[in-house]
């Protein structure tokens, strides 16, 4: 794809970008990385100093000769990119690039008629699962799957050691055969190592907890739960309690905006699924990080219509075993496919290269936030008030006896009231 990039600058004149997952993978993978095999620059062998009129080290940035230009990006900075004349953009490691970066530069490129290229390891059934069925489908796409027993990488004695030295003898026998299978036979079906929710994410794909249909029940109360950022994203999650169901409507994940942008979004999500406003969960922090108005970011919400409520101050760990314990209870709409379900499957413990092991803390990355605001909703959903869930003709009758009565599970496994 390097070369493709090359080739396509001089066919036609433009921008042109090679994103990676991180910003500072990026500089180590693609703009510093040696060729082994030849002991020279990778990109001085795609891009020739005869093809070059200038090099900017810092921004990873090369410009050519005939006025194009080619850059390395990060997915964790899509939303500082610019350049509406980018004409061809190559994902690296797609699996675990931020998919939201692609929904950020796609009408750039579709506006100027130019092309995207997608390549990666599968990652469990992520958005570039989902990518890649749709490009098989599709007449406009191209979409290829090379196992190692198409390439001939290895073959023979030299695969089976690497099957049984580099992945069994690591990982045990059951995941070290699921990561050999990822990662030499392309399967999509190993879970991610290290994921917090891979058992709770796999009985949600497998008991059919995602669901195009599903709608908020009329003169409810829609949640949301948010995770604050401060140079990074902000994520939310709209939500809604049904008696021991959590019915997880959308999300929504972006970043350097100020909370007059997510109120907006809000609205429009209000506007357009008739939605009742609910309360807005926000972590503790809310109530001393401004938005650079000089008021902390819960006195801004409140003045832009919003309904903050701090959500219960419990540690990470109390956090994530609340999750684990709510996502069995919760139906998604699959408007949260690509982004949210994505990031709860990704979300995993950052891995220890020297010890061989997994660390207790979670690997900082595009999941975080979206992890992080689920981890929310899952701290504040029990603690919605249950006047919220009475139905106005009850709540105004004050002559009749009512008796609650417990929510039964339907055959679809949806809330029957």
């Amino acid at each position: 794809m390097l070369h493709r990039a090359a080739v396509a600058a001089f066919e036609r004149p433009a921008t042109y970008w090679h994103c990676l997952p991180e910003y500072a993978q990026a500089r180590k993978a693609i703009w510093n990385a040696v060729n082994p095999h030849t002991g020279i620059r990778r990109i001085d062998e795609a891009f020739p100093n005869a093809i070059r009129d200038g090099i900017n080290d810092n921004e990873m940035f090369i410009r050519f000769k005939n006025g194009a230009t080619w850059q390395v990006i990060g997915s964790d900075r899509y939303n500082s990119l610019v350049g509406a004349g980018v004409a061809g953009v190559t994902f690296s490691e797609w699996a675990l690039c931020n998919p939201a970066s692609w929904g950020f530069i796609s009408p750039m490129m579709r506006e100027n008629d130019g092309w995207a290229a997608f390549i990666t390891t599968p990652r469990g059934r992520n958005h570039a699962h989902a990518l890649f069925n749709m490009a098989q489908d599709n007449p406009d796409w191209f979409a290829e799957r090379l196992s190692v027993e198409h390439t001939r990488a290895y073959e023979g004695a030299e695969l089976e050691e690497i099957r049984l030295t580099d992945y069994i003898a690591l990982f045990g026998e059951d995941i070290g055969q699921a990561q050999f299978e990822q990662e030499y036979l392309c399967s999509f079906n190993a879970a991610i190592l290290g994921a917090f929710y891979a058992r709770e994410m796999v009985a949600v794909r497998n008991e059919g907890r995602i669901d195009p249909t599903l709608e908020a029940i009329p003169g409810r109360p829609v949640h949301r739960a948010w995770d604050i950022g401060v140079r990074d994203d902000t994520s939310i999650w709209w939500f809604q309690v049904a008696g021991g169901q959590v019915f997880v409507l959308d999300c929504y994940s972006a970043s350097g905006a100020g909370v007059d942008h997510y109120a907006e979004v809000i609205a429009k999500r209000r506007d357009e699924h008739g939605w009742q406003d609910g309360i807005d969960f926000v972590p503790h922090d809310a109530k001393v990080k401004e938005w650079g108005s000089g008021r902390t970011r819960v006195e801004t919400m409140r003045g832009l219509g919003l309904h903050p409520q701090l959500v219960t101050n419990a540690g990470l760990l109390d956090g994530i075993n609340a999750v684990r314990q709510t996502l069995p209870r919760c139906v998604f709409h699959s408007r949260c496919e690509d982004v949210g379900l994505s990031a709860l499957e990704q979300y995993r413990r950052e891995w220890d290269d020297d010890k061989k092991a997994f660390k207790a803390n979670p690997l900082h990355d595009w999941t975080s936030h979206l992890a992080d605001s689920f981890r929310y909703l899952s701290l504040a959903w029990r603690t919605v008030p249950s006047t919220a869930f009475l139905r106005p003709h009850i709540a105004e009758t004050t002559a009749a006896r009512v008796r609650m009565v417990p929510p039964t599970l339907n055959k679809s496994g949806r809330i029957s009231l």
